[in-house]
Formats: C-alpha cells, sequence, structure tokens
C-alpha cells in the first residue's frame, strides 16, 4: 500500500512539474509575442469586438423614414456590399411596430447609413427574401436575389427597376433542372454559380452565368442529423468557393460540418464546426482564403485555413452595438468595412477596422470585383 502511495505522488509531482513548466512556456510566448491579439501591443480589454470598432450611428433607422415613426425594422436576413457607399439590406419581414408592413424589405444605404433606394416597386415579388449580391464579375452589377419562400432566385438591374430574369418556377418546389426547394445562398466564380439549395432540398446547384442549370449534387442525410457519409446533407445552409484550388464549401448545417468538392461535386474533405450547440448560420470566403463561419449558438465569427484550422475568433451575444443575435449575412467592402445582418436583432450593423489591427484578423475582402 505504501509502495503504491509512494508512486502516486511521484506521478502526480512530475505532472504538476510537467504543467509548470509547460505554462512558463506558454506564459514566456504569451508575454514576448502577444501571440493572439488582433492589435499588438494594446493593454488589457477584452477583444469583444476582435478586429473592429462598431459604427453605432450606421445604418439610419426606418424611424426616419416618413410615416414609419412607430415603426422598427424586421429581422435582418442579408447584407451586400458593392461598396463603402452602396450597401444593399435585406429584411425578411418589412417593418414592425402595432401590427406588421410587408414594406422595406430590400434598401441601399450610403456609407453615412443614409437610406438612398428604396425598392418598394418589388414588394408585391418578395415572398421571403434570404440572400442578396452583385456578381463581382459582371460590369453591369445585376443584382442577384435569393426567395427561399418562392423557391426563386430573381435577378435585377443595379438600379432595381428592371427584373431581368426569374431561376427556378415562383411557388413551385422540386428537385430537378428546373426548380429548386428553398434555396439559401450563392456564390460566384468567373465562369458559374453555386446555389444552396437548402431547406427543403439537400444539394448544390451549378448554374452557367446565363442563369440555367448545368448540374447538381448530394442527398439527403439521415433524419435528425449526425450524418457522416459524404456528400449527404442536412440543411444546406451556406456556400463559398475558393477560386485558387476551384473548391466549393458547403454548409452542412445540421451535421455541424463543411464538405469540400471541387467544381463538379467530386468530394474532396470535410471537418467540423465543433459539437453541439454549435449552429452555423453562413460561411464565405474572400482574396484571404480563409473561411470564415457565423455560429448563431455562440455569436462567433470563426476563421479557419484551408486545412480547418481555428485560426482567429471573436464575438459576443447580446442587443447591444457591436454584439449579435443571430447573424444570417456577412459582407466585407474595399476599405475592409465589415457588415453584418441579424434575425435575432432585427438590424444591420457596420465595423470598421481598429487602427493597428492586423488583417489575418479581419475578414478577408472580395476576390474581385470588375467594376473596381
Amino acid at each position: 500500500m505504501k509502495r503504491h502511495s509512494v508512486v502516486i505522488a511521484w506521478g502526480i509531482t512530475t505532472l504538476v512539474v510537467a504543467a509548470v513548466l509547460v505554462g512558463g512556456l506558454a506564459s514566456t510566448q504569451w508575454a514576448g509575442r502577444g501571440t493572439f491579439a488582433a492589435v499588438p501591443g494594446v493593454k488589457g480589454g477584452q477583444e469583444m469586438f476582435g478586429p473592429y470598432e462598431v459604427d453605432r450611428n450606421w445604418p439610419q433607422n426606418v424611424l426616419a423614414l416618413p410615416g414609419n415613426e412607430a415603426w422598427a425594422w424586421g429581422a435582418g436576413q442579408g447584407v451586400f456590399a458593392e461598396s463603402p457607399d452602396r450597401v444593399y439590406l435585406l429584411f425578411r419581414d418589412g417593418v414592425h411596430g402595432l401590427d406588421h408592413r410587408w414594406e422595406h424589405c430590400l434598401i441601399v444605404v450610403n456609407r453615412e447609413g443614409q437610406i438612398i433606394e428604396e425598392w418598394t416597386q418589388w414588394s408585391h415579388l418578395f415572398g421571403r427574401l434570404h440572400f442578396v449580391a452583385v456578381d463581382p464579375w459582371d460590369p453591369e452589377k445585376h443584382v442577384w436575389v435569393v426567395d427561399d419562400a418562392r423557391h426563386a432566385i430573381f435577378r435585377f438591374t443595379n438600379d432595381g427597376k428592371e427584373l431581368v430574369q426569374t431561376i427556378g418556377v415562383p411557388n413551385e418546389y422540386g428537385n430537378d433542372m428546373a426548380h429548386f426547394n428553398r434555396p439559401t445562398f450563392l456564390a460566384f466564380t468567373p465562369d458559374w454559380v453555386f446555389v444552396a439549395d437548402g431547406y427543403g432540398n439537400t444539394r448544390v446547384v451549378k448554374l452557367d452565368k446565363g442563369g440555367n442549370f448545368v448540374a447538381t449534387w448530394g442527398q439527403p442525410g439521415a433524419p435528425g442529423g449526425n450524418e457522416t457519409r459524404p456528400g449527404y446533407m442536412n440543411k444546406v445552409h451556406g456556400v463559398a468557393v475558393d477560386l485558387e484550388r476551384s473548391r466549393v464549401y458547403v454548409n452542412d448545417r445540421q451535421n455541424n460540418r463543411v464538405q469540400i468538392f471541387d467544381y463538379d461535386g467530386n468530394y474532396q474533405d470535410e471537418w467540423s464546426f465543433g459539437p453541439e450547440p454549435t449552429d452555423i448560420h453562413l460561411i464565405y470566403m474572400g482574396a484571404d482564403n480563409v473561411l470564415w463561419a457565423v455560429d448563431r449558438a455562440t455569436s462567433k465569427i470563426l476563421g479557419y485555413n484551408r486545412n480547418g484550422e481555428l485560426i482567429y475568433s471573436w464575438g459576443i451575444s447580446g442587443d447591444f452595438p457591436g454584439a449579435f443575435r443571430g447573424v444570417h449575412g456577412i459582407s466585407v467592402d474595399q476599405e475592409s468595412n465589415f457588415y453584418v445582418a441579424e434575425v435575432g436583432g432585427r438590424r444591420a450593423q457596420r465595423f470598421i477596422p481598429r487602427e493597428g489591427a492586423r488583417t489575418e484578423t479581419m475578414v478577408g475582402k472580395p476576390h474581385y470585383a470588375a467594376w473596381k
């Protein structure tokens, strides 16, 4: 019994010494390098907003619009920064007050947050807006809007005056080369458009730049999630592209993983975003070649390298400026300003890079824009 006590004591002592050595080494590394700070050399703080400062006065409140003095924005569904002076905002269910108005679903604001356009002429067209973007390889800057309730994608002229194209059959869902079933997000390359399709289907749809169906891939995963087979998915709620490697990243949301395919739908790799309560709302990859993901459950903005290794994360849950409640859309402009739209917070926010912030901690700028 005594011998066992000695052995146990020796083991505990060894672990303590090892811990001290490792802890001392780690402390030295932290003290000497400030490895994980967004802004090196800053004392104190918590980095609640990572490498950014929140713009507390952006955008203009819907209360400022005539006749809306008692109203508030609906769920913030999407945001896209064509430039710092032209930012599209989607509000899923219009505005709210004593009752509900199906108005101001799609607006455009400038860098001061002033509302410069209201696309009210299309309010009758919209069912439940989910995503908005401009194809960066399109010199005419057509605006693409995904409507998951109507199972369709609408493409407009940049000024919103003309509906150029409807892709899919509005109000008809399906799983073929003509229909969607509640599509969610888009990602663009110079030659293709990839659609996350989405809530009803469990697939990716590949379109050409004319909006024609080219290919699809993806199979329904096991009911309830916990699917591990490649190419099987539950709730495809996000898509991003790696232009340098010709890869498509697919947010397999209910299975808490990203699956990676080539442009023809051939499986390449995957990694997990972590166990429950993980709930990744969307993914994005810009010119930094970092896969950025937004976790609704933890209110974190997460950056991963191509090997799936976590690089940096930031974010805090709440209703105050700079905090998050259900981020459902993100965008970055040419000046590295970062934008979010929140379904839970019923708002959009803009974040401005902090002075001295390391670029590797910031969400990457877009790869390219034909009009710049």
